[in-house]
């Protein structure tokens, strides 16, 4: 069985800002770059077989943190990149949660088929992140891998791996450059 280090990259401005990213590429601020050190030093020994990380910049500073630190190399794939949030990325929590109230409402109760204007749901994201779930478990059947991604597509991974039903993915938005170790099963 595959052992999964689950890892959300550390903090970017529009993190501490409260702004929806997606899909924008965001760089980690210094508290984002520190998060991401102390995340590497907590896997310092630990025997990473790989670190597969999105491709965006916040998430591959914190895979690069924890290559220097573990040795492990790095595999980028796209498909571990955020859920996109279309129209409402680089806005605030606040306004969205006024301007699109029963949308936002609506995607709480059923955030599988609702979407952001021109986002993504989260069974758009299931359908591209668990084919690599099941890749990863086939390329390493008893090895530990990394997996530095998103708050919102490591919940995505989260319910999946905790046979959650979908209605809890955004209580399982990990804190930022914290790992969480599960084990995924080969297919």
């Amino acid at each position: 069985m595959t052992r999964l280090v689950l890892v959300r990259h550390g903090e970017t401005d529009w993190n501490r800002e409260g702004r929806y990213m997606g899909h924008t590429d965001q760089p980690l601020n210094d508290k984002g770059l520190a998060q991401a050190e102390a995340a590497a030093q907590s896997l310092q020994g630990a025997s990473l077989a790989a670190i597969y990380t999105s491709d965006l910049r916040r998430a591959r500073q914190t895979a690069d943190a924890l290559a220097r630190t573990t040795r492990a190399p790095i595999v980028v794939d796209r498909r571990l990149r955020e859920l996109g949030q279309g129209d409402w990325e680089g806005q605030l929590f606040s306004q969205i949660a006024r301007a699109d109230a029963d949308l936002v409402a609506r995607r709480r109760s059923d955030p599988m088929d609702t979407r952001p204007p021109g986002g993504e749901s989260v069974r758009e994201a299931q359908t591209r992140v668990l084919p690599l779930l099941s890749e990863i478990a086939r390329r390493h059947p008893t090895d530990r891998v990394a997996v530095v991604s998103h708050g919102g597509l490591l919940a995505v991974v989260k319910i999946h791996l905790l046979d959650l039903p979908v209605e809890a993915v955004w209580d399982q938005i990990p804190d930022h450059a914290s790992p969480e170790e599960f084990t995924l099963e080969a297919p």
